[in-house]
């Protein structure tokens, strides 16, 4: 029997990679007959990150469009209409019966090219607000899976299904681990704990509400494990020496966040679609500080729609370092409202995202 063949394209960010990692799995679960092709931007993350985890992938020479002024522009235009060649010529050749996007500058020429090619096409939206690129490709494509109610102001709703975000597979079984049997971070079990999480390269607002109020929060007695991102991480460790804290537990990068979730109280999170929807599946009660530095701003809706239904807390970024640390003691003495939010966040949880797409992908495969 011949192989499905299959292009993923997305990328730039873990958000966009993530997701398009996920559905792959889940699709090679509902049909083993599969040979993927993903494609992605040259020197951008998902060049390692890709074939890191068995798949193959072609790097597109393309980037986004600065919003300053900046000579890099004066490129863009040439990239656009060459990545559109290369896109169409890895279409013809490597004959794809589905092309499936994720969002990302990279996907664009490729899910584009696709549906001029009659390439049935998907594309997967992450964020309450969609991209430029998204946005662009939704009047292409033929579905179009959203993770947020009301996406019809940006996409037609006869194309739209609501699939929610995929959740990392280790992250699903994370409910299984009990505290007692959790060494990793050697923390005091019997305190509350608070997690802080600013992704993978840190937040450095974050860092910096943290880092201004460390002596209060040595005084406090509760247990802190902070992800400071590897830039923050040398300094954070050097202060957490110099006064003597033993009750701050700092690290560069969490990998096994399905620990660290299990042990915490209460979490700090930026505001990414794909952290968010791991908040909701775990059910905590979660302080959000959008990142400002992402297009749209969508960090800030994706943040607002959860305290539009009283599951979340947001502090601004630019407010974090003299309300953050202080929100957060209010909310561990604060026994109802946190029970409020774990109640509400709980509802907004969906576990089977990448599963209702790969359904969805392979229907259109014809």
């Amino acid at each position: 029997m011949n192989k499905i063949r299959i292009i993923i394209s997305g990328g730039g960010t873990g958000g966009h990679i993530f997701p398009a990692l996920a559905i792959a799995r889940a699709i090679e679960k509902k049909n083993k007959n599969v040979d993927f092709l993903f494609v992605g931007a040259k020197d951008r993350m998902e060049m390692q990150k890709i074939p890191a985890e068995g798949y193959k992938i072609i790097g597109l020479w393309i980037s986004g469009l600065q919003r300053k002024f900046d000579l890099r522009n004066l490129l863009f235009p040439i990239k656009v209409l060459f990545s559109l060649y290369s896109a169409k010529k890895i279409i013809k050749d490597f004959k794809p019966h589905l092309a499936i996007g994720t969002g990302g500058y990279a996907s664009a020429p490729l899910i584009y090219a696709a549906s001029k090619l009659s390439i049935p096409t998907l594309i997967q939206e992450q964020n309450s607000f969609p991209g430029i690129t998204n946005k662009i490709l939704g009047k292409y494509v033929n579905k179009i899976c959203v993770a947020y109610e009301k996406m019809e102001r940006f996409f037609p709703l006869k194309k739209m299904i609501f699939t929610g975000n995929p959740i990392r597979k280790n992250i699903l079984g994370f409910r299984e681990l009990r505290k007692g049997d959790i060494n990793l971070f050697n923390i005091n079990k019997s305190k509350e704990t608070v997690l802080i999480l600013g992704g993978s390269l840190g937040a450095f607002s974050i860092n910096n509400a943290i880092a201004k109020s460390l002596k209060t929060l040595k005084d406090s007695g509760v247990n802190i494990i902070w992800q400071t991102g590897i830039s923050y991480f040398e300094k954070a460790t050097n202060l957490i020496e110099k006064h003597n804290i033993k009750n701050i537990y700092v690290f560069s990068f969490i990998k096994e966040m399905d620990q660290a979730y299990a042990l915490s109280d209460i979490i700090i999170s930026r505001a990414g679609a794909i952290a968010i929807s791991e908040l909701c599946y775990v059910g905590k009660p979660v302080i959000l500080v959008p990142s400002p530095n992402v297009a749209e701003n969508h960090q800030f809706k994706n943040a607002q729609s959860l305290v539009n239904k009283n599951a979340a807390i947001i502090v601004k970024d630019a407010e974090s370092s003299c309300k953050l640390v202080r929100v957060m003691l209010d909310l561990i003495k604060n026994n109802d409202l946190r029970n409020s939010l774990t109640k509400n966040i709980n509802k907004l949880s969906v576990s089977d995202a990448a599963d209702k797409i790969a359904s969805i992908a392979l229907k259109l495969v014809k």
